[in-house]
C-alpha cells in the first residue's frame, strides 16, 4: 500500500460483498446470519464506544435498539466472512434534557440511547482520527450511502418513488425501470506551491484564523488537471503549470471523492474573488509548521482531512 493511501477514509481492504448484492435469497441469510452485526447512525451521527479507545460499535440484528430503524438496512460488505450492515434510527427521539444537534461548523453534542449502555452518537468529523481504518471506513461508507438515499427517493427520469435494491446500492423505479446509483462528486484539492510557500485560503464561515488548501468541484468534460488549473485561477487568480495527483480521499460529508494534487504555481500575484474565499495567502514551510503546532495566528486544516495529511508530508518532504 502507498503512502497515500493511509490518509482518513482511506480504506481498510474491505470486502464489500459486490457478489452478494444481486442474490436475494442471500441477502435474506445474511439478515438473520448469527454472525451479523449492524452498525447504527442517527441523524447523520454513528454509534460509538470507548473513550481513549475508540470503537464503532456492531450490534446483533435483532438488538431491541433496532426498533428506531425506519428504512431498510443497508448492506456494506463483510467482515471475516460475517455480514456487517448500517441502519439509521430515524424513528428514534432523544429524551428531554440531552443535547440535540447543533447547527455549525462542528456539531460537538452526543446522544445516547437508553437500549445502548456505553455507548453514544458522535459527529463523524469530531472523532475520524481516532477510528480504526476499519471503523473509519465501515462509518464513511455507511455515513455515505444513507445521504444519497436520504435525498433520491423519487425518480430521477419519471418523478415516482423509487425504491431500495441490491442491498442499499441501488434505487430502481418501479413505474418506469429506472436505475439509480450512489453518487460521488469529484472535488480536486490542490497543495499548490512556489519555491518555499504553499497557497492557502478560507472560506467564509470557518473557525477564526483557519486556513487550508484550495479546493474545488470538478466540471463536466474536464480533466483532474484543468479542475485544479481552473480552480486555482478562479479563487486566487493564480495560473498554475504542472500538476501530479498525489493522494484521494472518500469525504462523505456528504458524498465526495477528494482528489489531492500537486501543482506549480507560476506567479504569486494573488487576486482574490470574494464570492469564492474570505482571504487566501501565502504561507512559508515555517508558518505552516508553526500553525500545525498550534503556534501563531493561522490555524491548519482539521486533523483528518484530506488537506491536513498533504500539508504534514510536504512538511515532511514525504509526498509518493
Amino acid at each position: 500500500m502507498r503512502h497515500a493511501e493511509t490518509v482518513t477514509f482511506g480504506g481498510s481492504c474491505l470486502d464489500r460483498a459486490a457478489d452478494l448484492r444481486a442474490d436475494v435469497p442471500g441477502l435474506a441469510r445474511a439478515l438473520t446470519d448469527a454472525a451479523a452485526r449492524t452498525i447504527l447512525t442517527w441523524r447523520g451521527k454513528i454509534l460509538v464506544t470507548g473513550d481513549a479507545e475508540l470503537a464503532l460499535m456492531r450490534v446483533p440484528m435483532d438488538h431491541p435498539a433496532l426498533r428506531g430503524a425506519r428504512a431498510e438496512p443497508i448492506l456494506l460488505g463483510r467482515e471475516e466472512g460475517a455480514p456487517r450492515w448500517a441502519h439509521d434510527l430515524a424513528g428514534w427521539t432523544p429524551d428531554e434534557g440531552q443535547d440535540l444537534p447543533t447547527p455549525g461548523f462542528l456539531d460537538q453534542t452526543e446522544q445516547t440511547h437508553p437500549d445502548l449502555p456505553g455507548a453514544r452518537f458522535v459527529e463523524l468529523r469530531s472523532v475520524m482520527t481516532r477510528l480504526s481504518p476499519r471503523d473509519a471506513e465501515l462509518a464513511a461508507t455507511a455515513k455515505g450511502l444513507q445521504a444519497w438515499h436520504a435525498t433520491h427517493g423519487f425518480c430521477a427520469r419519471c418523478g415516482q418513488a423509487s425504491v431500495i435494491h441490491m442491498g442499499g446500492w441501488q434505487r430502481i423505479c418501479p413505474a418506469c425501470g429506472g436505475q439509480h446509483f450512489p453518487r460521488t462528486d469529484p472535488v480536486v484539492i490542490m497543495l499548490i506551491t512556489r519555491g518555499n510557500k504553499v497557497l492557502m485560503g478560507r472560506s467564509p464561515g470557518w473557525p477564526e484564523g483557519m486556513y487550508s488548501c484550495l479546493a474545488g468541484f470538478m466540471e463536466p468534460g474536464e480533466t483532474i488537471e484543468a479542475a485544479v488549473r481552473r480552480e486555482v485561477l478562479e479563487e486566487a487568480g493564480i495560473r498554475v503549470g504542472a500538476v501530479r495527483y498525489l493522494a484521494s480521499q472518500p469525504w462523505p460529508f456528504p458524498a465526495s471523492l477528494m482528489i489531492g494534487c500537486a501543482g506549480e504555481a507560476l506567479d504569486d500575484e494573488i487576486r482574490l474573488d470574494p464570492a469564492e474565499l474570505e482571504d487566501a495567502r501565502w504561507l512559508s514551510r515555517e508558518e505552516v509548521m508553526q500553525a500545525q503546532t498550534g503556534e501563531g495566528s493561522i490555524r491548519p486544516a482539521r486533523r483528518g482531512a484530506i488537506a491536513h495529511f498533504l500539508l504534514t508530508n510536504w512538511l515532511a518532504d514525504t509526498l509518493d
